[in-house]
């Protein structure tokens, strides 16, 4: 079984960060929501979570992916911890997935990740960085890097980490299961 990492820092969208954390565990993904310290964390819109472990406790294993949740100023508060960037280095150094949404790809554009590859974030955000290849699309794959826009495209980014993990058939059993719309029903 595939295993993912979502550290959740305060001030992180909860919409992101539930959907995803929803999304993986229905396809079968064990997921392991982290916190920076021992704190329930207060979500940007006051939703109280309450992550698994710490991130010291969650450090100690190895994951097939992470996964960022945006967010403010949850991804400031991610990009501000070095445990995060030590953790990302390593993701990357392995060749293992690595994917954030929202405002959390300048978590990975402070760390020179997405220096020539494809991604996309929520406007705005990666203004000011040079050598990415930005796209306005809703979600973006460059190889084992996953970019996401925001959290109306956090299902579909959802979707997308389940079918890099765990298969197209997979991704489509959890997407019937949603009863979503076909897009040209909309």
């Amino acid at each position: 079984m595939a295993s993912v990492l979502v550290p959740l820092a305060q001030g992180c969208e909860e919409l992101e960060a539930v959907t995803i954390i929803d999304l993986l565990r229905r396809a079968g993904i064990g997921v392991v929501t982290a916190g920076l310290d021992e704190r329930p964390v207060r979500a940007s819109r006051g939703t109280v979570l309450i992550p698994d472990v710490t991130l010291d406790q969650a450090a100690t294993q190895q994951y097939d992916m992470i996964v960022l949740p945006g967010g403010q100023p949850g991804a400031d508060n991610l990009d501000s911890d070095p445990r995060i960037h030590g953790i990302l280095k390593a993701m990357t150094e392995t060749d293992r997935y690595t994917a954030a949404i929202c405002a959390a790809p300048k978590v990975l554009a402070s760390q020179g990740l997405l220096q020539g590859r494809r991604a996309t974030s929520f406007p705005g955000v990666l203004d000011g960085y040079e050598g990415i290849d930005y796209r306005h699309e809703a979600v973006v794959q460059d190889g084992r890097l996953i970019t996401s826009r925001g959290p109306g495209t956090a299902m579909d980014f959802a979707l997308l980490l389940i079918e890099n993990l765990a298969g197209r058939a997979k991704r489509e059993q959890v997407e019937a299961a949603l009863q979503r719309p076909h897009q040209s029903a909309c």
